[in-house]
């Protein structure tokens, strides 16, 4: 399972973004957006980096503008987390990597007054950008930031929008990246701070999982930013198998 899910990010990564190999990792880049979370390398597994190796990844990095980063599966690599410490690195986090499969996804209610659609027009994809940011602390989207979800949902990425009936005031959304090899990752769940702790996440996470599944996916997979994330993905039906490591190049 493991290897699959890592292979998947590879796959996912290499499909989205600027790649390149260096030594025994996949570096990606994101070309519109420097944020941290778009632009990370992925070790091969069973890598044994060299300080050569690092000190290359740390420059290609460093010369697009962006901040050297890794996210990988640890038991995959576990001979790379010390290369990188030694190298300057600093664990941001360990996250559980989560996982659902058929039949075992379970149903948690859509909130009273809250419908969740998936965006089809020009103004639902925009709101579904637009809360996500919000959610997340992040400035409003761009007109072109909003084209690149449409082109992404055209090429398979499922979305959901959570909204208030009686308004239509988004309050949450979230999507499933584009479906390969029968496995995705469902991301970017985010609801609005004064909608929080009411179940529309869990409800999000629930209708995600279930559109995936009646695509053809057989694995879904994400990953618990923190305890409270992480039980609500259990009630939906997720177990974790692992840990993924976020690490990063220390701005000291």
């Amino acid at each position: 399972m493991d290897s699959r899910i890592q292979s998947y990010l590879r796959l996912a990564t290499s499909g989205q973004r600027e790649t390149e190999q260096i030594g025994s990792f996949l570096a990606t880049f994101n070309g519109w957006n420097d944020n941290p979370f778009l632009n990370y390398a992925i070790p091969d597994n069973n890598a044994t980096p060299t300080l050569n190796e690092v000190n290359a990844l740390i420059h290609a990095y460093q010369k697009r503008g962006r901040k050297p980063r890794l996210e990988y599966i640890t038991k995959l690599a576990p001979a790379v987390e010390e290369i990188l410490i030694s190298a300057g690195f600093v664990v941001e986090g360990r996250l559980p990597l989560m996982t659902c499969t058929p039949p075992l996804e379970q149903f948690l209610t859509v909130p009273e007054g809250i419908e969740l659609l998936m965006p089809v027009s020009d103004a639902q994809i925009l709101a579904t950008v637009t809360v996500q940011n919000e959610a997340y602390g992040e400035s409003s989207p761009s007109h072109e930031d909003a084209q690149r979800l449409r082109t992404s949902i055209a090429a398979g990425t499922i979305a959901v929008l959570a909204r208030v009936m009686a308004t239509g005031e988004s309050v949450g959304a979230g999507i499933c990246s584009v479906p390969l090899n029968q496995t995705t990752e469902i991301a970017g769940i985010g609801v609005i701070p004064s909608f929080r702790r009411r179940g529309v996440a869990g409800a999000l996470t629930t209708r995600l999982v279930q559109e995936a599944f009646n695509t053809g996916v057989t694995v879904a997979f994400l990953m618990a930013a923190h305890e409270a994330e992480e039980r609500i993905y259990k009630r939906a039906g997720f177990s974790t198998i692992g840990e993924i490591l976020h690490i990063s190049l220390s701005c000291k």
